[in-house]
């Protein structure tokens, strides 16, 4: 009952990490069949282009041996490993190629369909392995019904097409009965390789939608509750409170440096209440006016209140505030287009502490 509740609470895709966790993990999707498949075609490869020469090579030594048995010493070991080495031989080149075909086919079909890779855990030990229970909850899943009717379509094919082909090849069968013998194994290797055609034909539709179901199934199997997306993110990404409690720190610590430059401004540009925009130019110092600081509402308030205290000049002007405080950045020097317009209020500043100082009166 937990086993059921716990696949249907899975109704999240997997995510990508999991995907790859996955495959890392020697977990892909993969079809049986297809080694079936190649090695029903190598079968027939093997029938059409290599069984008959190495045939007849293997039939003249034996040919050679049985027509001639009093041409063999059969006196000694020795004697009989040499007979034995001549039949092997010819044994040989018959089945190696067959062999290292097959071979080659089933690896073929493994690696088509997934890279190889070393999986350490894949071969490891493990007591659900041999547990009957768990043993019988996969003979009896959905998995195991679809292996089952595989399995059954392989059989009910194999028999349906080998009656078939004798059927079809009926005439020629009877008539082999009056024919030489030498006939029979080119007759023989007809009927087989038409039957391992057909048969390989199938296997190939049922490949296909074994690889559509495998498919499917994996992903299935990868799904994931809606606990585990918010898990995973917050393993990959980090704790979203707490992300946001460290950027709520930092923009903190930046507004309070910032505040604290307040002070060594040379001039603050506001508009009545929503900008405020604190410039620091010393021609000493080189370089075109340096904003250090700026805000808008209670921010832009306590910059003009600052400013106010240190007795430092705040010039209304409404377009430019919210200029400078759109286009440049804290501890940034001001464009060129600002140029003339700034330089004209530190030009009116400076005049006008010329005047205070000289005993004029303030504009």
């Amino acid at each position: 009952m937990a086993d059921t509740d716990d696949k249907e609470s899975k109704t999240e895709d997997a995510t990508e990490k999991k995907v790859r966790h996955a495959i890392e993990e020697g977990n892909v999707p993969a079809s049986r069949e297809a080694g079936t498949l190649a090695s029903f075609v190598a079968m027939f490869l093997a029938g059409s282009f290599l069984f008959a020469g190495n045939v007849l090579h293997l039939q003249n030594a034996l040919i050679g041996f049985i027509d001639n048995p009093g041409g063999w010493r059969l006196e000694s070991g020795a004697d009989a490993l040499a007979v034995l080495s001549v039949i092997g031989d010819a044994s040989a080149r018959l089945l190696l190629p067959v062999v290292s075909l097959l071979l080659f086919a089933g690896i073929g079909a493994s690696v088509l369909q997934n890279p190889p890779q070393l999986v350490t855990k894949r071969i490891a030990p493990e007591l659900s392995r041999i547990s009957v229970m768990k043993g019988w909850g996969r003979l009896f899943s959905i998995g195991g019904f679809v292996e089952f009717g595989k399995s059954l379509f392989k059989l009910i094919a194999v028999a349906i097409v080998g009656l078939l082909v004798l059927k079809a090849t009926r005439a020629e069968v009877l008539a082999s009965m009056f024919m030489e013998p030498v006939i029979l194994p080119a007759l023989i290797r007809t009927v087989l390789l038409r039957i391992v055609g057909w048969v390989a034909l199938l296997t190939l539709a049922l490949v296909v939608a074994d690889l559509f179901w495998s498919h499917i199934k994996w992903r299935k199997d990868l799904r994931m509750t809606k606990q585990e997306v918010k898990d995973e993110f917050k393993q990959s990404e980090g704790d979203p409170h707490i992300k946001g409690r460290i950027r709520a720190l930092a923009r903190d610590r930046a507004r309070r440096r910032m505040m604290a430059s307040v002070p060594r401004a040379t001039v603050v540009i506001a508009n009545p209440t929503h900008y405020a925009v604190a410039m620091r130019y010393v021609r000493e110092e080189g370089g075109a006016p340096l904003v250090l600081a700026k805000g808008r509402d209670l921010l832009a308030l306590k910059i003009r209140e600052i400013a106010e205290n240190h007795d430092i000049p705040v010039i209304e002007d409404k377009p430019l505030a919210r200029s400078l405080y759109e286009s440049v950045e804290v501890d940034k020097m001001i464009p060129a287009q600002f140029y003339k317009a700034v330089a004209e209020i530190i030009f009116y500043i400076h005049t006008r502490k010329s005047h205070k100082y000289t005993g004029g009166t303030k504009s």
